[in-house]
């Protein structure tokens, strides 16, 4: 199993924060922790509880794999959407959809594939 680099989910959390224009202040209340705890996880230098990573998860609005790994895998429902999809993109009567629907497997792909 691969190991957790805190200092790249400090990194990543950092980058969603400044991405939402929130300050520290800002996400350590919505989150309910202190601004120095926050930035400790921000460095890497402290490791946080489950319940205070799924609460930065749910503020953020960010996916789990995303912040530990640099990846988002898609769901389970995307894939099912897809495959939906595919038994149907003869029926489909827009050819626009079934160009979207390939458009967006090709995207995911290239995203898990870096």
């Amino acid at each position: 199993m691969q190991e957790l680099d805190y200092a790249k989910i400090g990194m990543r959390i950092r980058q969603l924060r400044k991405a939402r224009g929130w300050s520290q202040e800002e996400l350590a209340k919505k989150s309910g922790i202190s601004m120095s705890f926050l930035g400790h996880i921000e460095r890497g230098t402290r490791i946080m509880s489950m319940e205070t990573f799924a609460s930065l998860c749910s503020v953020l609005d960010a996916n789990a794999d995303g912040l530990l790994w640099g990846v988002a895998y898609p769901s389970g429902a995307l894939e099912d959407v897809w495959a939906a999809a595919d038994k149907n993109e003869k029926q489909c009567q827009s050819d626009g959809y079934a160009m979207y629907v390939r458009i967006m497997k090709s995207v995911a792909e290239i995203v898990n594939e870096a």
